[in-house]
Formats: structure tokens, sequence, C-alpha cells
């Protein structure tokens, strides 16, 4: 079952550029950064009440956060929703017809579980199921 909104994911070119936009003028806390090999960035979190906000950069140009910056631009890439069973929220939007990119979860920040559902089939909004393991 979904239990909150966990995170906003934002793409990022650089992280050393963008934090100091989220320190300074909005006056978060950059709570700490991590690598992620298996997705192709280095992330940044900050926490604004019970929602982080997860900076993207892209660590090659054939990650998916440099594809959607070359794309899109900077800009919110993802929303986050946290679950108590990934596996099962996985199994009930293929059940009604929802594209998974990841059929299974995958090793993501934070030491969570992630799955994310494709924007085509989810009126455009690239969607992410994390649990914590």
């Amino acid at each position: 079952m979904l239990q909150q909104i966990d995170h906003l994911g934002i793409a990022v070119s650089s992280l050393d550029e963008a934090i100091p936009y989220y320190e300074n003028a909005l006056g978060l806390k950059c709570e700490h950064t991590e690598e992620v090999a298996s997705q192709k960035v280095k992330t940044a979190f900050f926490e604004c009440g019970q929602v982080h906000i997860e900076l993207l950069e892209p660590t090659s140009e054939d990650s998916p956060i440099a594809k959607f910056i070359a794309k899109n631009g900077e800009g919110i890439h993802h929303i986050a929703f946290r679950t108590d069973d990934i596996e099962g929220q996985l199994k009930k939007a293929s059940d009604t017809g929802v594209r998974l990119i990841n059929e299974v979860p995958v090793d993501g920040a934070g030491g969570k579980l992630v799955a994310f559902l494709h924007p085509k089939s989810t009126r455009g909004v690239l969607t992410e199921f994390c649990m914590s393991k």
C-alpha cells in the first residue's frame, strides 16, 4: 500500500551548482549526497517536511538523467511514492495495464529498493515506487 509521497526527483546538470540554490535561496539543508551506480547518477537529498527533494546529476552521457536533460532541460523528473509492498504495487499497476520500466525492484539511493512506471502509461508522469530494505 502507498504510504506517502517520499520524494520529488529533480534533474540537474551539476550538483555543485544546484545545491547552493536549495541551501541559500530556500534555506534547506543538504542531508547527504551519494552515487547510485546502477542508475548512473549522483544524488543530493534535502528534507522539506515529510517529503524529500532528490537532485539527480548524471554520471555518464548514457544515463537516463542525461537523456532527460538533453530532451527537456533541468527540472522535475519524477515523483516517488513510499510503499510497504513494492512488489505488490508493481503487480497492481501491471494488472491495470500500466507499463513497467522495472519489473522487479532495483537498488536505489538511500538504501531503498526502487521501481519505475513508464510515463506513457501514467499520464506523462514518471512514477517511482520506493521501499526501505
